[in-house]
């Protein structure tokens, strides 16, 4: 099952769970939202904002900060939870900026409850400016885009049970609490289920950048490592896994797939090899290594990043620019592909001798393949970090696309 498909049974799902009915509904919802933890909306947010101004923030995941909001938000949760949890928001239309529908009643409460939307914009059934604002808020805690609209996926973020997100928080608390150590005066990032990298220097984000990580069915794994060397203008070399998965099934389609890809066989001696002289019938080619010339067409683009580990995975950019702009970044073969990684790359070399952005940008247009050893590698760590807090009052959240975080609910929504 696609992740897609997933989150829209998630959705789904959530439309059945029973909810207090009446009276009592209403006073469990005027409970939570009365709550003296909720804070003052009017300090954070207002109609016309975008997304609220703590939702962007350079505080780095891995801190004690972040390991105190989220204990802050296991709290607050923990109360949401207690008091009968959020309503569930029926799912039965698109909804945005202008609509008149009772949904919109029901969709107001849901994001008071969360602390999205001030008590004093009432309940009707407008979709008012400042529901709009709302929306984008919760969106922008979800990682999905801010627009505003109440579509498929923001449905089924929004219909997670309480008691779902209060079991993800905990879970990384834990994950959190291991990592809030010295990690380095400069590190970066992988966060794998945000599909995200943050390049932290001061404790504090520099630079963040969006990323494409692993397919399900072929994951990016955990590791800590050190950055140590860059190579501008890479040869590609096609992994076994990827040979045997993908290559040999293309030649047997299309026998010109190496050639027009610029995608060279050399076998154990260094020599190249003439395709055509190779049984495709067979896997005898996983014999052979599979190096492909540097170029706009290599797979990995300008640039790829290096550091020991033993799942032979790395950091790089694409030629698929187009795959960055996507909602579900989960579509490498366990590498990760970085946008903008030039800025990346730049930040990286800065205590190198000689390589500024210029030599950088230079040495790209020669085509020439060039390694260059960092003077002070970098720690990296690729994590797997679901929920987090930035702030009092706001949880980000994320798809448990593989499935580590143990809760079932989660899960179904991230079978996609």
């Amino acid at each position: 099952m696609n992740t897609s498909r997933r989150l829209f049974l998630a959705g789904a799902a959530a439309l059945t769970v029973g909810t207090a009915t009446g009276a009592r509904a209403q006073d469990i919802i005027r409970d939570i939202i009365s709550s003296p933890r909720r804070g003052n909306w009017n300090d954070q947010f207002d109609a016309g904002s975008s997304h609220g101004a703590k939702i962007a923030s350079n505080l780095p995941i891995f801190s004690p900060e972040t390991v105190s909001y989220i204990e802050r938000a296991i709290a607050e949760y923990s109360n949401i939870v207690a008091q009968g949890g959020w309503p569930v928001v029926p799912a039965t239309r698109k909804l945005e900026l202008g609509d008149i529908d009772p949904a919109v009643e029901v969709l107001r409460r849901r994001l008071m409850v969360s602390g999205d939307l001030s008590t004093r914009a009432g309940i009707s059934q407008a979709f008012d400016t400042y529901v709009d604002a709302a929306v984008k808020r919760f969106q922008a805690r979800h990682g999905l885009p801010s627009d505003g609209v109440m579509g498929r996926y923001t449905f089924a973020a929004m219909n997670v049970s309480a008691q779902v997100r209060l079991g993800q928080l905990e879970t990384n608390l834990v994950r959190l609490r291991s990592m809030s150590g010295y990690l380095g005066d400069r590190y970066v990032m992988v966060n794998i289920p945000a599909a995200q990298i943050e390049a932290v220097e001061a404790d504090r984000v520099v630079q963040r950048h969006t990323a494409v990580v692993g397919r399900v069915s072929r994951q990016t794994p955990i590791l800590n490592s050190k950055i140590n060397e860059v190579i501008i203008n890479p040869y590609w070399n096609a992994p076994v896994s990827i040979v045997r998965k993908d290559i040999i099934p293309l030649m047997r389609k299309d026998p010109t797939y190496l050639e027009r890809n610029n995608i060279r066989l050399i076998d154990t001696r260094g020599d190249e090899v003439d395709p055509q002289t190779v049984d495709w019938s067979t896997e005898d080619a996983v014999n052979y290594r599979f190096r492909q010339d540097p170029g706009k067409i290599n797979a990995m683009a300008s640039v790829k990043i290096n550091f020991p580990n033993p799942h032979a995975v790395y950091m790089h950019d694409t030629p698929q620019q187009s795959l960055f702009g996507k909602l579900l970044r989960f579509e490498s073969s366990g590498c990760v592909r970085v946008q903008n990684v030039r800025d990346l790359v730049t930040w990286l070399l800065r205590d190198t001798d000689g390589w500024n952005r210029q030599r950088f940008e230079q040495t790209i247009k020669t085509g020439e393949s060039t390694p260059v050893e960092l003077a002070n590698p970098v720690p990296v760590y690729f994590t797997y970090i679901s929920a987090w807090s930035t702030g009092d009052g706001v949880a980000h959240f994320r798809d448990d696309i593989y499935g580590r975080d143990g809760v079932d609910e989660l899960k179904l929504s991230s079978s996609l």
